[in-house]
């Protein structure tokens, strides 16, 4: 990284920041209360406060949202007539799944091979310091030149909506000129990048039914339906035979613009294994940026240790559909709906309810923001020009900040890059990522506030 004030600021800020990120991904802040303490989102919003306030901030609150969690949020006044920057991240995290799976407790922020790994280390606690540093730096090198508004969710994870639907009640709280939403990633480590479309998405519950009861599989099996056989007929028609998703009135053939994903290296990062296919066709780009895709997120049958010789009655699943940009996620749900309903054989009963849902998202790359932050990552990542990347998973709060503020300009930048694994066991960040980010951030305000 050339040399400049701003970022040998944030050098010297890392090792205080390595701290205060141990401190952050300390708290089990799953916003799933049936599996996890609310004391633990709670103690991680209070400790974000408690940052705002020792920066600065004004009016800094901890909002209830409708889904039961709470978001935290600050004002920083910057010089009379600049501009305002919204900034967000989340606190809240993924579940550890298999904590048998992480090499160190995922709760515990552990350096290893040049990396500091642990929950929500990248997604999206990362976040959270990365704005800090900004701010830091620039307050030690001539002060914050624009209005600064900071926004921590407490949901994001779990998709219920809960910061959209106050930001929806709340129209003022989070109005701004430009959004910096520090929830993606760079492409690949060292590689600038802005995210320039999100991949919306619709979560919905299957449940079928065929019997009163469990039956005994010699007496009743080969006539009486089986709910778990019809529930896997029902998920199999989703795909076609080479993987690709399939929902009847779904489009699925959308290409991609811009970056491309060389496949080798996305079988690498995916960490597909030898002899493994990847599935469905067109580029790696068009695959997880462009097109529907289908995921069987888990499904309540009897576990193999245990089982018993049964026809099962019941049997539920899980199952989310990422949708592109040009694609409304409440049509795409009815045609979900629909298709499984069309789809479930031997006239099983099937009950479909939807769980969660958000719009895809596209970004105005020609607006002013975006040459701010361009030239900002030219001198935080030196000889790099900044890229332009999609991302296959969903941050609805986009769109509804894009209905709410439709002349605000949205910056999709963060710590999530391939490397880092987020939402799988041994997540981590990249302290070099995190340190050359937050220069870019303070010198994106910087800019901005000069255009």
């Amino acid at each position: 990284m050339s040399s400049n004030p701003v970022a040998e600021t944030v050098s010297a800020l890392m090792p205080r920041a390595k701290e205060e990120l141990a401190a952050l991904v300390a708290f089990k802040s799953v916003a799933d209360f049936d599996q996890f303490p609310r004391s633990e989102s709670v103690g991680a919003a209070e400790w974000i406060a408690t940052a705002l306030r020792a920066e600065g901030f004004q009016d800094v609150d901890l909002l209830d949202t409708p889904d039961g969690t709470q978001s935290v949020y600050g004002y920083l006044p910057g010089p009379e007539g600049a501009k305002t920057v919204l900034l967000y991240a989340h606190y809240d995290v993924q579940p550890p799944l298999d904590e048998a799976g992480w090499v160190t407790p995922p709760f515990e922020l552990t350096e290893r091979d040049g990396r500091w790994y642990g929950r929500g280390a990248a997604d999206c606690k990362g976040g959270v310091l990365m704005h800090l540093l900004a701010l830091r730096a620039l307050k030690a090198n001539g002060g914050v030149p624009v209005h600064v508004k900071v926004i921590a969710e407490g949901s994001e994870e779990q998709g219920t909506g809960g910061l959209e639907r106050y930001a929806e009640q709340h129209p003022e709280l989070l109005a701004a000129d430009t959004i910096v939403i520090g929830d993606a990633g760079n492409f690949r480590v060292g590689l600038p990048t802005v995210t320039s479309t999100l991949r919306g998405m619709t979560l919905v519950r299957v449940k079928v039914d065929t019997l009163e009861g469990n039956l005994h599989s010699g007496q009743f099996g080969g006539a009486a339906p089986d709910a778990l056989a019809a529930l896997i007929r029902a998920l199999d028609s989703l795909r076609a035979e080479d993987g690709s998703t399939t929902v009847d009135g779904l489009a699925a053939d959308s290409g991609w613009e811009g970056l491309e994903y060389d496949e080798e290296q996305f079988r690498r990062d995916a960490r597909v294994l030898d002899g493994v296919g990847l599935i469905g066709s067109g580029s790696v780009a068009d695959r997880i940026w462009a097109r529907p895709a289908v995921t069987v997120l888990g499904i309540d049958c009897p576990p193999v240790v245990g089982a018993t010789p049964s026809v099962q009655a019941s049997a539920r699943a899980l199952v989310s559909l990422r949708v592109p940009p040009g694609v409304d996620a409440a049509e795409a749900t009815k045609l979900l709906q629909a298709h499984l309903e069309a789809h479930t054989p031997w006239g099983a009963r099937v009950g479909v309810e939807q769980i969660g849902q958000g719009q895809p998202f596209r970004a105005d790359t020609t607006s002013p923001a975006y040459q701010a932050m361009a030239d900002a990552m030219a001198v935080a990542f030196p000889g790099q020009e900044m890229q332009y990347a999609g991302q296959g998973g969903s941050i609805p709060l986009c769109n509804t900040l894009a209905s709410l503020y439709p002349r605000a300009e949205i910056l999709l930048i963060g710590l999530s890059e391939p490397e880092a694994q987020i939402h799988a066991v041994n997540e981590s960040v990249s302290p070099e990522e995190l340190e050359r980010l937050s220069v870019a951030e303070a010198l994106f305000l910087r800019n901005y506030a000069a255009s």
